[in-house]
């Protein structure tokens, strides 16, 4: 069984996980590291991924400032989604297989169904961790990431009205698989952050997407590091790594 390393890292700021990332994926290819998985917190920030639309940020630089948010423009997928404190985000570092040539472009690419089966892949260990918690999460046809149903969120006891009428988002995914297939990017996981944040962007660029937490769900939220040992033995169960905890990176 393949070896991963598994990274705590607490509350590191993006640019600096980013170019952890990049490092990282470097010395993966080359046989020199073994696949990682950093599990961590950011700062207040919006990102946006390839699709990104610039109108889909709501809030003016002045209200950026005074709130203390970070916007960076990332190469993962998607469009915009907000990262913070109480958010557990986690990016898997991972070997995904052999690049082909696109017959079209000439540009290298990686299987289509070996990439979408690494989102479902990423979804089902949020889901499974999840379960663990007693709450029932699952996809939405069409959209990426991990949703609550409206039955689900009627345990909410401060939610608009409208919670109850559509799926409510969890946790967003955006990733991207290099030249080398090394993915980069990952999830993100509404713990307990202030949701208050997502009113400065158009989420994922949909008009009126739910977003809700743990916190709101359970009435309070789980203690961090305990729900990353939940992540970790899903992300064990599903990925059939045999995982290795470490704090300590080395940078070059």
């Amino acid at each position: 069984m393949t070896t991963c390393q598994i990274y705590q890292l607490g509350l590191v700021d993006y640019q600096t996980a980013w170019d952890l990332q990049n490092e990282l994926a470097e010395k993966i290819a080359l046989g020199e590291h073994p696949p990682a998985f950093l599990l961590l917190e950011h700062p207040h920030t919006y990102t946006f991924g390839r699709r990104g639309q610039e109108e889909n940020l709501l809030w003016e630089q002045a209200k950026l400032q005074d709130e203390e948010v970070e916007v960076h423009w990332v190469d993962r997928g998607g469009d915009v989604t907000y990262h913070g404190p109480g958010q557990l985000v986690g990016y898997p570092l991972l070997p995904l297989g052999e690049i082909t040539l696109d017959p079209d472009s000439g540009k290298p690419r990686l299987p289509q169904i070996d990439y979408m089966a690494y989102l479902r892949d990423l979804e089902k260990v949020l889901i499974k961790a999840l379960a663990q918690l007693g709450l029932p999460t699952g996809q939405v046809k069409g959209h990426t990431g991990v949703w609550v149903q409206p039955d689900v969120a009627s345990r909410c006891k401060n939610c608009p009205p409208e919670f109850l009428q559509a799926p409510s988002k969890i946790a967003s995914i955006g990733v991207k698989v290099d030249a080398k297939g090394i993915s980069r990017h990952g999830f993100a996981l509404n713990v307990s952050p202030d949701m208050k944040f997502w009113e400065g962007i158009i989420a994922c660029g949909l008009e009126n997407q739910n977003q809700i937490s743990l916190a709101q769900l359970m009435g309070e939220a789980p203690d961090m590091e305990l729900f990353m040992e939940k992540i970790i033995k899903a992300f064990e169960e599903v990925f059939d790594y045999e995982l290795s905890l470490s704090n300590k990176i080395v940078a070059s």
